[in-house]
């Protein structure tokens, strides 16, 4: 099933993202899938995979494992597809094995610049990776966006003209990254549909259940963070159950409130974590 469509025929889509898991961890994919069967009881519209460390061919398991999310589970699934680490041969070879797998919907992305890999040439942008994709396949189409603007944007006004690239490459939905002013994020929708932009956008929210995750992943993000999210770290930061008890109710609340306020999507990223997918989904399941 095409994305696009479960957009256009449903209130509210719900999604979930995981990641492969790393090979030093396990070998092959086999242990994402018992993650997989525990996030099947919150049925998810559709469940995201991502392209690897790296973002490039060797050992990457997203088609493996989004072909078989497909097959054996039967949730639709969505491949990541990053073209910072690939030249055009490479991103044509993804294609052509999401194709053979019957994978029918791609995210596509730039990917991160990750210090001492090589940055290829071929592609400088996400928008350039859509028309390759579109030129060499009907496989639907994703991109990523900014609430708050991509950190390498001069201002959010330039980066949602940016956006508008995304769109006319063949992006049909959009999807967040994470953050957590529901605030910026009704600004964000109002300024890009002020632009013209009229494909869905879904909110993307990550639960922050761990010090940890407060380190890297949130500082990582540049998200803005709000008086409750803070006020909440303060109080909690030093005791990881109420932590994780405190995280999980924060993404309950701000995904109500982002489903109340018209939503077009909430995805979840899930961060392999099933336990706290499954709290967050049951604080929500009367709204989907």
């Amino acid at each position: 099933m095409r994305i696009t469509d479960l957009y256009n025929s449903k209130k509210t889509v719900f999604s979930l993202e995981i990641f492969p898991p790393k090979k030093e961890a396990s070998g092959s994919p086999e242990s994402i899938y018992h993650t997989v069967e525990k996030l099947a009881a919150s049925k998810p519209d559709f469940i995201s995979v991502t392209y690897g460390a790296g973002g490039n061919l060797v050992d990457n398991a997203t088609c493996e494992i989004a072909a078989s999310i497909k097959k054996n589970f039967g949730i639709e699934a969505m491949a990541h597809l990053t073209c910072v680490n690939s030249g055009r041969d490479e991103v044509r070879e993804m294609i052509r094995r999401y194709k053979a797998a019957d994978i029918e919907n791609v995210l596509v992305l730039r990917g991160d610049i990750i210090e001492g890999s090589e940055v290829h040439s071929d592609f400088s942008h996400a928008n350039e990776l859509a028309i390759e994709v579109h030129r060499n396949s009907d496989i639907t189409i994703l991109g990523a966006c900014y609430p708050e603007g991509h950190y390498e944007s001069e201002d959010l006004h330039s980066d949602i003209q940016n956006l508008k690239y995304k769109i006319g490459a063949g992006v049909g939905a959009l999807i967040t990254q994470l953050f957590f002013d529901n605030a910026l994020f009704y600004d964000f929708i109002g300024q890009a549909k002020g632009a013209g932009i009229a494909v869905p956008i879904a909110a993307g929210i990550m639960p922050i259940v761990s010090k940890r995750q407060i380190e890297k992943t949130v500082a990582l993000s540049g998200a803005s963070l709000p008086h409750s999210f803070t006020g909440m770290i303060g109080r909690c930061e030093n005791h990881p159950d109420e932590l994780r008890r405190a995280g999980i109710d924060y993404a309950i609340r701000q995904i109500r409130d982002l489903i109340e306020h018209g939503a077009d999507g909430i995805h979840l990223y899930t961060m392999n974590n099933p336990d706290v997918s499954l709290a967050v989904y049951e604080g929500i399941a009367d709204l989907l």
